[in-house]
């Protein structure tokens, strides 16, 4: 619905009020009274299709009484949100002195004191003055709560989802005004499933800003660490080193699930038979492993890019260069430790299939065996249903014929079956002693 149709209802229902309100009717209290909750019920489905960004344009746009009409349908869920969207003097006339809160984790800003991270707790705006960060890092914020950070300490926060959109020599860069832009995947692994999430980073007047729609164990990890030990970070960019450190340990340890895995499905592959439908689990099993290893070296990959990015620059000190280092050492026993895990799936998707194949051929050869067996029945009962087989039985009642006709066919296919089993063992016993 747009703003022009929102107004037209608006009017709509007052006009329609005014006119209740100015005739004098039976149960005139019951009809107001029906009319509202109707009205309310059209406006609460309107505001229930509708997203915040779009609400706070609404109540911007329309007339203070309007705007107060449309205010006082929406849920007290959706509120903070909205108060996010909507102008400041808009905001006064319609709440007062609300402010609009981060929601719980939607941002959270740490300080530097005495060689520690000090977590400063931020749930409105007010929150934020005075505070002089070293890290801002805001999780699935919206963009309203994005441009206001951004325009507290004058930087631009972009859509983390958008910032990896982009091609991947435009992810790392450094700005006219010398903020430093990379955006980056990170492994996120959990309940048995695992994908890689954007975060976009900045780095302006000393604060690392970090943007993400997820929650990471790999920024849970560096929180604890920066808040227990004293010295592990100067700076922004020291901060920076470590979260990407803490992402290279974190695939590692699921490199590690990777290998127990395949390990299993190796000993099953390696067992001496497999049903097709345990080769089928195998086979899902494998392609899972092969994706989550890719996943891997896909983020890892990014991560060297990110540090090599920020070497050439020349954005480091020693100290970071030499961690720096240290952290690309450890991706490139990543990628070769990917690479075997690869050659690894290569040769258990081939045995997995190898094994199909082979209980393939046991059906074909049960097959050949059944049709060799049967070939000189068929060849009798051929020869059974000519009109000769009557000349020759002539006189002879037919049960006692055709009886023994059966009985002939039969021995004929046990002496052809017990033939075919005593040239197989000699053919085997053969092998054995040539292979002996």
């Amino acid at each position: 619905m747009s703003l022009d149709k929102l107004v037209d209802v608006l009017n709509k229902q007052k006009l329609v009020d005014g006119m209740v309100q100015g005739q004098q009717m039976p149960r005139q209290e019951f009809v107001e009274t029906l009319l509202h909750r109707q009205h309310g019920a059209e406006l609460q489905n309107f505001i229930a299709r509708q997203t915040a960004p779009e609400l706070g344009r609404y109540l911007d746009s329309l007339p203070l009484d309007d705007a107060r009409r449309l205010w006082t349908r929406l849920p007290p869920e959706r509120e903070n949100d909205v108060l996010w969207e909507i102008s400041d003097e808009r905001r006064r006339a319609l709440a007062g002195d609300r402010q609009p809160d981060f929601e719980v984790s939607k941002i959270n800003v740490y300080e530097l004191a005495e060689g520690r991270l000090r977590h400063v707790p931020i749930t409105g705006r007010k929150n934020l003055e005075g505070v002089k960060p070293v890290w801002v890092d805001l999780v699935n914020s919206s963009p309203s709560e994005r441009l206001f950070v951004g325009s507290h300490f004058g930087v631009d926060l972009p859509d983390p989802l958008d910032a990896t959109d982009l091609e991947v020599s435009a992810r790392f860069h450094v700005e006219e005004n010398d903020d430093i832009h990379l955006h980056s995947n990170f492994l996120l692994d959990q309940g048995g499933s695992s994908r890689s999430v954007p975060v976009a980073f900045i780095l302006h007047g000393g604060i690392l800003f970090s943007l993400r729609n997820e929650e990471l164990s790999v920024f849970r990890l560096q929180r604890r660490r920066a808040l227990a030990q004293p010295g592990l970070v100067s700076d922004c960019i020291d901060l920076l080193l470590d979260l990407y450190g803490a992402d290279v340990e974190v695939s590692a340890d699921s490199l590690e699930g990777t290998y127990v895995k395949l390990g299993a499905v190796g000993r099953h592959v390696l067992s001496e038979a497999i049903t097709d439908q345990q080769a089928a689990g195998i086979l899902s099993d494998i392609a899972e492993e092969e994706d989550q290893n890719g996943r891997i070296r896909s983020n890892i990959l990014d991560t060297q890019r990110a540090l090599s990015f920020l070497m050439r620059g020349r954005l480091l000190t020693q100290d970071q260069i030499a961690d720096a280092k240290q952290i690309l050492r450890n991706i490139e026993s990543l990628n070769s430790h990917t690479a075997f895990l690869f050659d690894k799936i290569n040769f258990l998707m081939d045995a997995t299939i190898g094994f199909i194949n082979i209980n393939q051929n046991k059906r074909v050869n049960q097959l050949t065996v059944f049709s060799v067996v049967f070939m000189p029945i068929n060849i009798l009962a051929g020869i059974g249903g000519m009109s000769e087989f009557s000349m020759m039985t002539q006189g002879v009642p037919w049960p006692l014929a055709y009886g023994g006709f059966l009985m002939g066919s039969a021995f004929v296919g046990v002496l052809t079956y017990v033939l075919l089993k005593h040239f197989e063992k000699k053919r085997l016993k053969r092998a054995g002693g040539k292979a002996g």
